[in-house]
């Protein structure tokens, strides 16, 4: 028999294995012939920790636009901040200036019965006004709403719900007789032959809550004479020459009287109401034949029985 073993079976001395790391290199030996680069296997942390560089490179335009929004964010608060303390301060002077009034003055609502629903919804627009003129006004007054109810009720329900939260006003069901004393009221009306020099802060004004088209001449004239109360009208003719009627809106006569409360002149007073809604000018000088024109439409829109 032979001793030569077959050929196939002869490895040359110095072959390495081919198991283990000798497999792995061989592949990546392979991957060199094939212009691979030989690199060691990579971990699972590795691959975490390359994916989260990966990310966060990805994430940077992001995280940039996030930290601009937040140093908008904190200025805007900045900014906020110094204009509530701006406006605390205004309104702690503006507390400092206002000093109420102690003169009561009241609006009449005792009329419902003679307005129809276009009236009543104008008064209650006028009432309205005299809400917000008093609630800034530098001197308010104790502003009662008296005989309040039926269509003007209703009318305030239906379109100004809120009426019921209104601050810093008396708005009762009562007649002004039932809760003010008789020597202390006064009934302002055009059609009363005294004419108010002064206003006595003790005294208690009431205003006819008519709008009335001039259906009604007279009527709180011979309301307050029938109630043996005080009566007068403003001093407009004294100061003030109108080619209109001397008839004034509800409004007209509050913030009349809170102008005068702020300036205590009855021509400022007048004038800083009336201009550009009645045609007033002064005594002596000519009304605008325009201006005229405009103040007698508004008449027809707004007219009361108070002077």
């Amino acid at each position: 028999m032979s001793s030569e073993t077959p050929a196939e079976n002869i490895m040359p001395p110095d072959a390495p294995e081919l198991g283990g790391k000798g497999k792995s290199c061989a592949r990546q030996v392979g991957r060199q012939e094939e212009g691979t680069e030989c690199l060691e296997p990579m971990s699972k942390r590795q691959r975490k920790k390359l994916l989260k560089q990966k990310q966060w490179e990805e994430q940077k335009d992001l995280r940039r636009q996030k930290r601009k929004e937040k140093r908008q964010k904190r200025k805007l608060e900045r900014q906020s901040k110094s204009d509530t303390s701006n406006k605390g301060n205004d309104r702690k002077r503006m507390r400092r200036e206002i000093v109420p009034s102690t003169l009561r003055l009241i609006v009449d609502c005792s009329f419902d019965d003679l307005m129809v629903p276009k009236d009543v919804k104008k008064l209650h627009k006028q009432i309205q006004r005299c809400y917000a003129e008093n609630r800034k006004a530098f001197h308010p007054v104790q502003f009662y709403l008296t005989s309040h109810g039926g269509q003007l009720k209703s009318n305030m329900n239906e379109n100004d719900k809120g009426w019921v939260n209104w601050k810093d006003i008396q708005i009762r069901t009562e007649h002004y007789s039932e809760l003010i004393q008789k020597e202390d009221l006064v009934y302002l009306t055009s059609d009363s032959p005294d004419i108010l020099s002064e206003l006595d802060e003790k005294k208690a004004y009431v205003i006819g809550g008519l709008v009335d088209h001039n259906h009604h001449k007279g009527i709180t004239y011979k309301k307050a004479v029938e109630q043996g109360i005080g009566h007068a009208q403003l001093p407009l003719g004294n100061f003030v020459k109108m080619n209109s009627r001397k008839v004034l809106a509800v409004n007209h006569v509050f913030e009349i009287i809170l102008a005068y409360l702020e300036k205590r002149d009855w021509k400022e007073a007048f004038f800083s109401v009336l201009p550009q809604r009645k045609g007033a000018v002064p005594l002596g000088e000519t009304n605008d034949s325009s201006q005229h024109a405009l103040s007698e439409k508004e008449d027809e829109d707004n007219d009361s029985d108070s002077n």
